[in-house]
């Protein structure tokens, strides 16, 4: 049985990755990973670094990504909690240049998304002490960074509500993105 199913998104590249899982009486086993079935699915790496967050209900962080030719491609992995994904199409000349794909991630359901090269990628945390995990394609680069106002009303992200009333935390430097009319992007 294949360990994994692909599932397309309306932004081109952009790929919901489900996960098989093994239950037995233990607990379940998953592969996370494969070099062939991910490559062959249209998810390239190699991955050239790991990053990891933990976030408390409300934070959102993004909406990021890195201009060419430090551009990252980010597999996104929830280990603990669940978070509102988003991806938006930021390359120019694409059909859905300033269109998004957003998912829910979580430990429960295990699955992950392809955010391509091109692509800014943000979330929300829908619970405290979520732990994110995400495979670069291209190391940081500082210089390369740029971000996108995440509530930019030309986007029209639908960001769910938040439980229990929490509220929407912002790091300053997020808080104070440009719009995305305004916005570095991918030409």
């Amino acid at each position: 049985m294949v360990p994994f199913e692909f599932h397309n998104t309306d932004i081109p590249g952009v790929i919901r990755v489900v996960p098989r899982r093994f239950p037995d009486d233990r607990g379940w086993f998953s592969e996370v990973y494969k070099d062939s079935d991910f490559s062959a699915a249209g998810i390239a790496g190699p991955f050239l670094q790991d990053n990891h967050s933990v976030s408390a209900v409300g934070t959102v962080r993004g909406l990021h990504y890195q201009l060419p030719p430090h551009a990252q491609g980010k597999l996104v992995r929830v280990v603990r909690g669940r978070v509102w994904d988003v991806a938006v199409d930021i390359r120019r000349g694409f059909s859905s240049w300033g269109t998004w794909v957003g998912a829910e991630l979580s430990a429960e359901n295990g699955e992950m998304l392809w955010v391509p090269p091109g692509c800014a990628h943000g979330f929300v945390a829908l619970e405290d002490d979520t732990h994110l995990t995400y495979k670069c394609t291209a190391e940081y680069h500082k210089d390369s960074e740029r971000a996108i106002r995440w509530d930019d009303p030309d986007l029209a992200i639908a960001w769910p509500a938040l439980p229990g009333g929490a509220e929407y935390r912002l790091s300053e430097k997020d808080a104070a993105a440009p719009a995305f009319a305004e916005a570095e992007v991918f030409s």
